[in-house]
């Protein structure tokens, strides 16, 4: 017996949901082993874990709430990827969206909410988008990386945001807390419900979803960023133009970010400060890839981390072992999901050995 690995022509949607699933799963096996070792019961952390996560009306008000930006750079980095196009950067997108909105709704602009609202969400798409077309550009025309170069520009936008909120936008009723002028009430997102922090973030996430699905599956575009994500000289060699569709890719991922970052602000906490993301960006990254790129399947990836990290805290005070079991389960998802895209991409055939001829 014999076998080999044959490449796939193209996997269904559901060996995609399996293989999604089976990589939670499987990350949920292997993270049992350290919790056995911390002196407590699988089944009873992981119950905790659910039960904190969605075991009332606020544990899933505050998942979903953690959810949002998750979101939102979840289909940043997911529609970058299917272009190839590598952004790394979408914390200092998050962050520069945030400024944006911190900027227009801090009381530059006087406007109704039925205006302002959407002019601070448009400045942080903007804002966003922009930070992201640079590194494209510098790409195209210099052929620098762009994977170093939105990592390097996280850096520099935090630390712009500090500046800023320790000088010029600094609050002088913050009793010397570093954080910026709040947003007027009229460039606050409203809540969904009285009395909890889910707030129309949640709703322009999955809004943004429900269009990139449109936009990859129905558009010209959407087949455009396909054909360059699959092969640039052969999408170069039909007629597609390769530099233009990836600038426009460059600026809807950035502005994704960028939302996210206004949904923080505005729908949150009300101010620009420098812990505002807790590592949003990069996590965005690990749901995308949980996703499979999917726009949909992102929403679905983004609720689940934020169930992780959220029901890891409710676990932890119960049980005393460390809430960074969340970032292990997430982690070793993640790793999961990598080794289950290779039999997305490969399959294995086995065969029979060939018996020798003439033998007794």
């Amino acid at each position: 017996m014999s076998f080999r690995l044959e490449p796939r022509a193209d996997a269904s949607f559901a060996l995609k949901l399996m293989v999604s699933c089976g990589a939670g799963l499987a990350a949920l096996l292997l993270v049992a082993i350290p919790v056995l070792f911390a002196g407590a019961a699988p089944f009873e952390a992981y119950g905790l874990i659910i039960q904190g996560a969605f075991g009332s009306m606020f544990a899933l008000s505050e998942t979903l709430t953690r959810a949002t930006p998750l979101i939102l750079t979840g289909l940043a980095a997911a529609v970058a990827f299917r272009a190839k196009l590598w952004n790394i950067g979408a914390e200092g997108q998050l962050y520069i969206g945030a400024l944006a909105a911190v900027l227009i709704g801090g009381g530059l602009l006087q406007l109704p909410a039925a205006l302002l609202i959407p002019t601070v969400m448009i400045a942080g798409f903007i804002a966003g988008g922009l930070m992201m077309v640079v590194p494209a550009i510098l790409k195209q025309r210099f052929g620098a990386d762009e994977v170093v170069v939105t990592l390097l520009l996280n850096f520099v936008v935090i630390l712009l945001v500090q500046m800023l909120i320790e000088g010029p936008l600094k609050d002088p009723l913050a009793m010397g807390w570093p954080q910026s002028v709040p947003l007027l009430a009229e460039a606050r997102l409203p809540k969904l419900l009285p009395r909890l922090r889910m707030h129309w973030g949640l709703v322009i996430g999955v809004a943004s979803a429900l269009l990139l699905w449109v936009m990859v599956r129905k558009t010209v575009l959407g087949f455009e960023i396909q054909a360059v994500g699959e092969n640039k000289a052969a999408a170069r060699f039909a007629g597609i133009p390769v530099n233009a569709t990836m600038l426009k890719v460059a600026l809807f991922s950035g502005g994704l970010a960028g939302l996210a970052g206004v949904s923080e602000v505005a729908g949150v906490k009300g101010y620009l400060s420098a812990d505002l993301s807790p590592g949003f960006g990069y996590s965005g990254i690990v749901v995308a890839m949980l996703a499979g790129l999917s726009p949909i399947g992102t929403v679905f990836a983004a609720i689940f981390v934020a169930a992780v990290f959220v029901g890891a805290d409710s676990m932890s005070r119960a049980t005393g072992i460390s809430n960074y079991l969340a970032d292990l389960v997430v982690a070793l998802s993640l790793l999961c999901v990598l080794v289950g895209g290779f039999f997305l991409r490969f399959r294995i055939r086995y065969e029979a050995a060939a018996r020798p001829a003439g033998g007794a």
